[in-house]
């Protein structure tokens, strides 16, 4: 244990009460501990001890109980290291009382046949047994109040109409969803029983009498159902992995049984208030937590810490991966944060975010099209930043393919020439974010994606000084553009749920993964041009993601919603890949994070397209501009040599 002082107000102005209270039993104690010791009938000049220094003892010792932090907080509301303070402060008041009455001597007493008088001090038992009295009225009353608040199993507060609630997880955060139950009742969810698949907890209570009743093992699970016929099932373990999740969805579904879930240690962040709001950030369990794919966790603070302190800018920072960039290094402490968007509308509102929601003052927004070169340098110029994210990018497929002279005018020549005045003006790290679809592209998007791509390897043989890197990864859950969304959209319209083809199967990752990644590429660069993939798993087919979607809006596919096959458009791969042909996938110092290594390319070559590609851009010839990027990455699939492939072992 600590010894610690606090230096806050040492009584709140509502724990007067609970301050007269202690005055009332550490007299007790105090009086107990001389009749106890001298059996009811106390010898004079020990009475005499106890009526002169009683008036005193008392202030004395909850002034210490006070200078311990004791009264900071109500009796309903005590935990652990209340009593740990308790017992502190009691120590010290017995040693600063003993030690008082030994040096003062405030009572003397003159034995028979003598003249002389001798101190009268607090005999060894007296000590040890108000010690003790003080320890059991001071702590036992907490107790006492703080079980009355929080009640029984069998008399929770709770109101009218409350429903049975079923908790998946018997650790701290099935505990801390089941006190604030009992708290709020105006919730009206009575907890009935926990699950959890610790061998060492069956059968075990808390401190409401809840009991664990079994684990989540499909059968298990299924019997404890039966037997509870709970009206909702909470999973209350923030990481529990998608296979729990998916195991605990699929029994409720079959009977019925709504699930929500508690918030992941990230998304509890994201609120920032600091009160405790467990029972409010309650969620539907969300098809991210049934994927089946372990999530990649990474210590933010740690792996972004190259940018505390730093001018950082990033790119697209009103899209959806450049939003969740700019919440997450705001978070490392970056010296100024330069979001640049060339869409009002986006960049006002994680504007207004950042410095109303996440009180980050230390973001600047700025109007600017990458495109255009001379703004761009500009701004460059103007914050001096010493790491870019370029994140700024069309991303959709089809209407890409409708666009293509505007989808490589952004996507490539943007990307060519941001990455160009980067290195020009000595930024220190460039990371582009690309995607799977860059690989053997297929489409415009993915081809324009792949020219991107190119483009910073060339600017990084040009400018050693700045290390360049490329982030690739599949499709990112709920971002502008993913399968997700417009899932979600014909679910809540009745259907049809449309896919293009049954045998489609794409890689997946949320939102923060992908963010997490791109920071973490930053500092992994030990040779500039590098890409870096994240290993993803296996790759989740449409159809199974549609039906999964379906089921956790409480449907059932094809009864309730239909699942409609409409082909798969021009160019469209059934299968996406993380790695081209040439290219050989190698472990970095990061967990899960693999590099790509290929032949360099020939910058000559990649300044020779370009060259072409931008007058074509220029004539706005859509049809040779496609003919042309598709005939680049032939080209350069044609001319790399084929890889070999090694089995990866990355350390964690």
């Amino acid at each position: 244990m600590r010894w610690r002082i606090r230096s806050a107000a040492p009584v709140h102005r509502h724990s007067l009460p609970q301050l007269l209270a202690d005055g009332l039993l550490v007299a007790l104690a105090y009086y107990l501990a001389y009749w106890l010791r001298f059996d009811g009938s106390i010898v004079p000049r020990y009475n005499d001890l106890l009526t002169d220094t009683i008036g005193w003892v008392v202030p004395a010792t909850l002034c210490v109980l006070a200078a311990f932090g004791v009264y900071q907080r109500l009796w309903t509301f005590v935990g652990q290291r209340d009593y740990e303070s308790v017992i502190k402060a009691v120590l010290v008041a017995t040693v600063i009382v003993v030690g008082a009455i030994a040096l003062w001597h405030p009572v003397t007493w003159t034995p028979p046949r003598s003249t002389s008088s001798s101190p009268v001090t607090m005999p060894a038992s007296v000590i040890a047994t108000w010690f003790l009295l003080m320890l059991v009225l001071l702590s036992g009353a907490r107790f006492v109040v703080h079980l009355a608040k929080e009640g029984r199993v069998r008399s929770f507060p709770v109101g009218k109409g409350a429903r049975d609630v079923l908790v998946v997880g018997g650790g701290q955060g099935g505990h801390l969803v089941v006190r604030e139950l009992v708290r709020n009742p105006q919730i009206r969810l009575r907890p009935v029983g926990f699950v959890d698949d610790d061998p060492r907890k069956r059968g075990l209570k808390d401190e409401h009498g809840l009991k664990v009743l079994g684990t989540t093992d499909a059968d298990d699970f299924c019997r404890v159902l039966d037997e509870v016929e709970p009206d909702q099932v909470i999973i209350a373990i923030p990481s529990a992995p998608g296979t729990l999740r998916a195991r605990v969805v699929a029994a409720c579904r079959q009977r019925g049984i709504p699930v929500q879930t508690m918030p992941t240690v990230f998304e509890l962040l994201q609120d920032g208030s600091g009160q405790s709001r467990v029972a409010r950030q309650l969620r539907e369990v969300q098809v991210e937590d049934v994927l089946g794919r372990e999530p990649v966790l990474m210590e933010l603070e740690r792996v972004g810490a190259y940018l505390a302190g730093q001018v950082v800018m990033v790119t697209g920072a009103g899209g959806s991966i450049g939003r969740e960039l700019s919440r997450q290094i705001a978070r490392v402490g970056p010296h100024r944060l330069v979001l640049v968007d060339h869409a009002e509308d986006n960049l006002f509102e994680i504007l207004r975010e950042l410095e109303e929601e996440r009180h980050v003052h230390t973001a600047v927004p700025v109007l600017a099209d990458c495109k255009e070169e001379e703004r761009m340098r500009e701004v460059f110029a103007e914050y001096r930043p010493a790491a870019v994210f370029h994140a700024a990018a069309y991303k959709h497929v089809v209407m890409m393919e409708r666009n293509p002279v505007e989808a490589v005018r952004n996507n490539a020549l943007a990307t060519r020439l941001v990455a160009r005045i980067a290195g020009e003006n000595g930024v220190g790290v460039f990371v582009l974010v690309s995607t799977d679809k860059a690989v053997k592209p297929a489409t415009v998007m993915g081809a324009s994606k792949a020219l991107a791509e190119w483009a910073v390897e060339a600017a990084a043989a040009k400018h050693p000084g700045t290390t360049y890197a490329t982030v690739r990864f599949g499709n990112v859950l709920g971002s502008s553009g993913s399968v997700v969304p417009i899932f979600r959209r014909q679910i809540a319209a009745g259907g049809p749920v449309t896919i293009t083809d049954p045998r489609m199967a794409r890689y997946f990752m949320t939102i923060p993964e992908a963010v997490q990644l791109i920071i973490r590429a930053g500092s992994l660069g030990e040779a500039t041009g590098q890409v870096f993939v994240l290993e993803m798993g296996e790759p989740v087919k449409i159809i199974d993601l549609a039906e999964a979607m379906i089921r956790l809006s409480g449907l059932e596919p094809e009864r309730d919603i239909a699942i409609e096959v409409v082909g798969a458009r021009p160019g469209e791969k059934f299968h996406e890949d993380l790695f081209n042909p040439y290219e050989r996938p190698l472990p970095t110092r990061a967990q899960k994070i693999v590099r790509a290594e290929r032949e360099p390319l020939d910058p000559g070559w990649v300044e020779s397209s370009f060259a072409e590609i931008n007058l074509l851009v220029l004539e706005g010839d859509a049809a040779v501009l496609a003919d042309k990027v598709a005939t680049l990455a032939s080209d350069r699939y044609r001319l790399a040599p084929p890889a070999s492939r090694p089995t990866l072992h990355v350390d964690s």
